[in-house]
């Protein structure tokens, strides 16, 4: 590395050799360790160049001490000696050891570049700017912190590997902070950093990250899974020895030379495994396996083929992943088969380098780059082409909301990560919504919610979550679900909690309605329901097979029977002549419950001419009388009610409008912002571009009347740059 001469550090820090040699003399041995590690590799001017950054480390953080009491310089001295396991380069060891100071002592990002180079200055700058935002709760600029860290990852990949290091080491020597701070550190290694190194293949650090998290998180649920394991390993170990011996002899008969090892799961995808399908360890039977390492692919196949006439394969259970490796780069080919005493085995068959790119992944690049070695590593690159997507899509996207959202589906594809107003970590199902957020709060949130602010914006309720979303729920006592929520939930348990409301509530509604329908239809007879006999409803309870009075009222408020056939069975034998009255209409008041509808296909609103419509199982569905669909539901005449508005209506109704606008910036913020100062909330919005100079832009949006939608229609029309406003009622 070409780089200018080292200058003196007296303007910057105070120098003492004293402090530095005695820190070399104190803590040799990571530094000695860290030297042979990469004289394998490095040149001896480039051994100097890490000795000095040593050096220059040691004088920024004289004085600085860990939890354990240990000089600061020796985490990062033991982040490098992680990445030259994998013969990282320079750029990115010296980086390694230097990656606190920016942050934590008086070294600027001109003094690396002036020591060193700008490749270097770069790399701990994009470590350091991870995690420098203050935010009202921790959650939240974790959230910001984990969108900065990816993004400066897709600019340098090598920033992540250092992250990642720094990170292994910190949860190795986690036991000497405080409780509190080992459980969020682990949580977060848990969710966050082992997924991601996963992702990039370091399967040899995600299965650290994992089992360490899982053991500070659950200490007592580790020592034993350990423990259990530790009294079948001995057992276990002696069948594995004789079908290692087994399989070497017969791979050899077949001219195949190979590395026969045993394997054995880590102690959390185990836990994981048990919990996933809700069973004990004893039943899981695939914890110990073997993987066989050969010299080239045609052998992987020569190997299974061999292995499957020695051993009886598990049907299904067969994976190739050398043909169609993981998204990650991974290779190998995997087969379960029942062992020579009758167990369960799960072999791994792969080359060595497939092997060595399931241990390192995006790590193996400077590996082979190094050794100089002429090999074919595009799995490799599977992950790598990931990296060059997320840049891709950081420069589309328009915000880190989308960026984030990109990413979860690769890097999370099972969950999100939201957060309440409390900074508490909320996990739900990819594609949740924000109504799915108000139930995973309780039951009684989400059948209560009337609105939903995500990062300090109210939205409507079916908006999707992201990761990283702040999320806050208004609710109020005295409002109840509506059947349409169906639509907007994800989560079973969102959608549990809501079927269960509304199968209690629906009832009560309907009892009320079939009710009030009923009544009508008698008085329109002149009749009053209350002077129907008991005998007489009785007897019609028996000819129509139903138990309980409340469930004929049920049916006819769900629509599954007509008020006027039922209003005719009951009085049909009835003596005397009976008053023929004005039909009366049913008031619509906009607080029914939920067996009374408003018609997608129209959006009644009050004011308009309005009919109801029985339809079985929604009870009695409002509709314009210009309605398009009029013409089919006419086949039905029977169906059809009359209905009116009650002179207090109690609810806001959505309504579509139609705007042909020129194209011109600014037009659409103009059109929310009008809409907004006439007191209207808007549900939905979309832009179609008619062509180059003319666009139509639907707004549905809800509004308490005629008055007020045609008070916010005038408003609108009178805007600069629209042309045309109406109304869809189709």
């Amino acid at each position: 590395m070409n780089r200018p001469a080292i200058k003196s550090k007296t303007k910057i820090l105070p120098y003492s050799n004293t402090a530095t040699n005695h820190a070399l003399q104190e803590y040799p041995q990571a530094v000695h360790a860290l030297i042979t590690q990469v004289e394998s590799y490095l040149d001896q001017d480039s051994i100097d160049e890490l000795i000095e950054a040593y050096q220059l480390g040691a004088r920024a953080h004289e004085g600085q001490f860990r939890k354990s009491g240990e000089p600061y310089i020796t985490h990062p001295v033991q982040v490098a000696g992680l990445l030259a396991d994998f013969h990282l380069d320079l750029a990115t060891l010296i980086a390694a050891i230097l990656h606190d100071t920016v942050e934590d002592t008086a070294l600027t990002h001109h003094d690396l570049e002036t020591t060193f180079n700008k490749e270097v200055a770069d790399l701990v700058e994009g470590v350091t700017k991870i995690g420098q935002i203050e935010f009202e709760t921790k959650e939240h600029a974790e959230a910001e912190n984990i969108r900065k860290m990816l993004l400066a990852m897709s600019r340098d990949i090598r920033v992540m590997l250092i992250k990642l290091a720094d990170r292994l080491h910190n949860i190795r020597t986690l036991e000497s902070m405080p409780r509190n701070k080992q459980i969020r550190i682990a949580g977060q290694t848990l969710d966050i950093f082992a997924p991601i190194a996963h992702r990039l293949g370091l399967n040899q650090w995600a299965t650290e990250l994992q089992d360490l998290s899982f053991k500070t998180l659950y200490p007592k649920r580790y020592e034993k899974l350990v423990k259990t394991l530790d009294r079948k390993k001995g057992n276990r170990k002696a069948i594995l020895t004789k079908i290692k011996a087994s399989i070497t002899e017969h791979l050899q008969a077949a001219g195949i030379e190979a590395r026969v090892d045993g394997r054995k799961k880590n102690v959390y995808s185990i836990y994981r495994k048990m919990q996933k399908k809700q069973v004990s360890l004893d039943e899981i039977r695939d914890i110990y396996g073997l993987r066989i390492i050969v010299e080239s692919r045609d052998q992987c196949y020569l190997t299974l083929g061999a292995i499957h006439s020695l051993y009886k394969p598990v049907a299904n259970r067969f994976k190739d992943y050398i043909a169609i490796p993981k998204i990650n780069g991974y290779q190998s080919l995997h087969t379960t088969v029942f062992g020579s005493f009758g167990e369960l085995l799960e072999i791994q068959i792969r080359t060595e380098q497939m092997h060595h790119l399931s241990e390192s992944g995006v790590a193996a690049h400077w590996y082979y780059k190094i050794s100089g070695e002429e090999t074919e590593i595009a799995p490799q690159e599977h992950a790598r082409q990931w990296l060059v997507d997320l840049l891709d899509t950081q420069k589309q996207a328009g915000n880190p909301s989308e960026f984030l959202e990109h990413l979860k589906v690769d890097l999370f594809p099972d969950e999100v990560y939201v957060f309440t107003p409390k900074g508490d970590i909320i996990k739900l199902a990819q594609g949740a919504t924000a109504l799915d957020f108000a139930y995973a709060i309780h039951s009684e949130i989400g059948n209560s919610c009337v609105g939903v602010e995500v990062n300090g914006t109210a939205v409507p309720l079916y908006t999707q979550l992201s990761s990283g979303d702040h999320v806050k729920v208004h609710t109020d006592k005295t409002s109840h679900p509506s059947p349409t929520w169906l639509n907007y939930v994800k989560t079973a348990r969102a959608r549990a909690s809501l079927r269960s409301f509304l199968r209690s509530n629906e009832r009560t509604d309907a009892v009320k309605l079939g009710q009030k329908l009923l009544e009508r239809e008698l008085k329109e007879e002149g009749l009053v329901l209350d002077t129907i006999t008991e005998e007489r409803k009785q007897a019609l309870l028996k000819r129509i097979e139903l138990a309980d009075w409340s469930d004929l009222l049920a049916d006819i408020g769900q629509g599954k029977r007509l008020p006027l056939v039922v209003m005719h069975q009951l009085i049909d034998d009835v003596c005397g002549m009976r008053l023929k009255a004005e039909p009366s209409p049913l008031t619509i008041q906009g607080s029914e419950g939920v067996m009374v509808n408003f018609a997608r296909c129209c959006h009644p609103i009050p004011g308009d001419e309005i009919l109801g419509y029985f339809a079985e199982g929604k009870g009695v569905v409002i509709h314009t009388q210009t309605c398009p669909n009029r013409t089919e539901y006419n086949k039905h005449p029977e169906k059809w009610i009359p209905v009116s508005w009650a002179g207090e209506i109690e609810k806001n109704f959505p309504v579509t409008l139609r705007i042909d606008t020129k194209n011109k910036p600014g037009v659409l913020a103009s059109l929310a912002t009008t809409i907004a100062e006439n007191n209207s909330n808007i549900n939905t919005v979309s832009v179609e571009e008619r062509d180059g100079k003319f666009s139509i832009i639907r707004f549905t949006i809800e509004v308490e009347d005629r008055v007020h939608l045609a008070r916010i229609m005038r408003k609108v029309r009178s805007l600069e740059g629209v042309l045309k406003i109406s109304r869809v009622k189709g």
